[in-house]
């Protein structure tokens, strides 16, 4: 009897153990994978769990020796932290959570916060498995966050720990994908359309813009354009930096053929509002399952402007290029029609970033009052729940910021790592609501320490552009609202005379940019007056004004202290720390670290009963 109470007890106690959920254990699947080297011989694999800030990576090197992965910053892999394990030829395993102190050298954390769930060798391959958090309280280790990470990889030979820079790899992924698209549905009766741009011989010049009028799939009924992908030539990709097709009012007279965009025809210039879009390092996107963009009502377009960017640098002669997208769509229904709403600082000269700049923040502002009134109907609380982020080189980060009654509300979406070469449609976590009214500020944050000129806005890779595109619904005609500062203040602010617009542009070229005019122009250029500009897919333009509000900084979340290491000083704090939830080790035996209050309670209530059943048994 004894034997039995017993096991109902360790059988109630277990129910009352907090459930992993979503935890990922040492067999569960990683939805996530990548090649992190030209030659694939490095393979990840990973996944998270967002409640429990917990992320989990399984690499597989070709190797016999030593593996380690971790991450990096932009400039210098001093700093960065690497997790490192390895198999023995005696077949016992070695796992450590270290860092870089300098470009070669390795240290082991004082923290040690990553968790090993299984380190094995084959005649083929090393593979390490193991889960960290988001953020850690180790300033070794650097947060997993929603930015383009830079994911360090590297490996030797053998079992000895030193760093071969030939073996060492580093790739910008956005980790924390929210969707994958495997969870997503593929209608039974998908179509697929084909707009592209067919046998173009690309110039010989450092930049292009081909744009071309394609029509949009002929239908008898409503369908839903749910995903789409870039169609390119594969000796082309390098030279291909962004697609995007655009919906065309139908009341617009459009053009036919090819031609530059933005050149002596103004009409292929024509169709403003963007529809899907992808730039560089982007690779295919499919919508949720509720929403997709309408084809085939009187509403709808039946015409698209298909633009394609070139960057032909090395002028090389006699390419030709069928570049450009393809779109799924289906009969079966979503629940939205989607809209993208074009964000950010107007894209031309007035643009201006200082050469041997260490840091200069652009600003562009919309003001969605205006939104009803030339929407020509009510315009619905628009719903965000994706976007894309575009800059050129000299971009480092960029962010959106919701406002209303003049308080700001939060943080849209943001990157304070990007990457030129990764510029791909990502999902929220959660569906933003923006009311009519609300405005919405764009920072753009641009470093120039390697150039000894001006850059200015414009289409060029070698200018700078200041984007944000957000994925939303249900749709409205407005397709952009977008910003620029008084140019004439900002010369005036720099100790510039000018008395109109073009001489304030002209103007800039004549100010020595030192790093304290570097300042002062960053601080026109935010306190001056926004002349804001709204658009919708007619091409109907209306302006107003409008002042950059302050941005309040987004605090850092709790860092998770580790189950055996130091917490630092700084992180102490309530706002700054929190203890490691309940996780299973990397062996078959659960480790309890920590139980909450209602089990330990729960517990020793049972085992009180237990003990009383026992002494009436005897």
């Amino acid at each position: 009897m004894t034997c039995a109470l017993l096991f109902r007890l360790l059988l109630l106690m277990a129910l009352v153990v907090p459930s992993p959920g979503k935890g990922l254990g040492p067999t569960s699947r990683l939805r996530y994978s990548r090649f992190l080297d030209p030659s694939n011989v490095i393979f990840l694999r990973w996944d998270f769990d967002l409640e429990a800030e917990i992320i989990t990576f399984e690499l597989q090197v070709r190797t016999a020796g030593w593996v380690g992965l971790g991450v990096t910053n932009r400039n210098t892999r001093t700093g960065s932290d690497l997790v490192v394990g390895g198999v023995l030829p005696d077949g016992n395993v070695y796992f450590s959570d270290q860092h870089l102190v300098d470009e070669d050298t390795l240290e082991e954390d004082g923290s040690q916060d990553a968790e090993l769930q299984g380190l094995t060798e084959d005649a083929v391959y090393t593979t390490m498995r193991f889960s960290r958090p988001f953020r850690s309280c180790d300033p070794h280790d650097q947060d997993i966050t929603s930015d383009t990470m830079r994911v360090l990889a590297t490996y030797g030979l053998d079992d000895t720990l030193k760093l071969d820079r030939d073996r060492t790899f580093v790739k910008s992924i956005f980790l924390l994908q929210i969707v994958h698209p495997d969870d997503l549905d593929i209608p039974e009766d998908t179509i697929i359309h084909d707009l592209e741009i067919t046998d173009f011989l690309i110039p010989e010049d450092d930049t292009t813009y081909a744009c071309t009028f394609l029509p949009l799939p002929i239908v008898s009924k409503k369908h839903h354009i749910f995903k789409f992908e870039p169609k390119m030539v594969e000796h082309d990709e390098t030279m291909v930096h962004h697609i995007l097709v655009y919906a065309c009012g139908n009341a617009s007279v459009l053009p036919t053929g090819i031609s530059d965009c933005y050149g002596a025809d103004p009409a292929f210039s024509l169709c403003s509002q963007v529809i899907v879009g992808w730039a560089v390092g982007g690779t295919s996107y499919q919508f949720p399952d509720d929403v997709g963009v309408s084809l085939g009502t009187p509403l709808d377009p039946q015409w698209i402007r298909l633009e394609i960017h070139y960057s032909n640098f090395h002028n090389l002669p006699g390419v030709y290029d069928s570049s450009g997208i393809r779109l799924y769509y289906t009969a079966q229904l979503r629940k939205y029609d989607m809209g993208v709403l074009q964000l950010g600082f107007f894209t031309f000269p007035i643009h201006f970033i200082p050469p041997g700049a260490e840091s200069f923040l652009s600003y562009g502002l919309c003001k969605t009052e205006k939104f009803e009134e030339m929407n020509g109907a009510p315009v619905p609380d628009i719903q965000v729940y994706g976007y894309l982020l575009h800059t050129h080189l000299a971009g480092r980060a960029l962010q959106a910021v919701q406002y209303r009654n003049g308080t700001q509300l939060q943080t849209i979406c943001k990157d304070d790592s990007y990457d030129f070469n990764l510029q791909e449609t990502r999902d929220l976590p959660n569906r933003v609501e923006i009311k009519p009214g609300d405005e919405l500020l764009v920072e753009c944050h641009y470093q120039t320490l390697d150039r000894d000129s001006l850059t200015f806005g414009g289409p060029s890779t070698i200018n700078e552009m200041c984007l944000i595109f957000l994925f939303y619904y249900p749709r409205n005609n407005i397709s952009s609202c977008m910003g620029y500062p008084d140019i004439i203040h900002v010369a005036h602010e720099l100790g510039e005379e000018v008395s109109d617009s073009m001489e304030g542009m002209m103007a800039m070229n004549n100010v020595e940019w030192t790093p304290e005019n570097i300042k002062k122009a960053e601080k026109a250029c935010k306190d001056a007056q926004q002349m804001v500009i709204i658009k919708t897919i007619d091409e109907v333009v209306e302006n107003t004004t409008g002042w950059i509000p302050e941005i309040i900084p987004t605090t850092r979340g709790p860092c998770l202290e580790s189950s055996g290491g130091k917490v630092e000083p700084q992180d102490k704090t309530p706002a700054g720390f929190r203890a490691a939830p309940v996780g299973l080790s990397s062996s078959s035996t659960a480790t309890l670290r920590c139980l909450p209050l209602a089990a330990l309670l729960f517990g020793q209530g049972a085992l009180s009963w237990l003990l009383a059943t026992l002494k009436v048994g005897v």
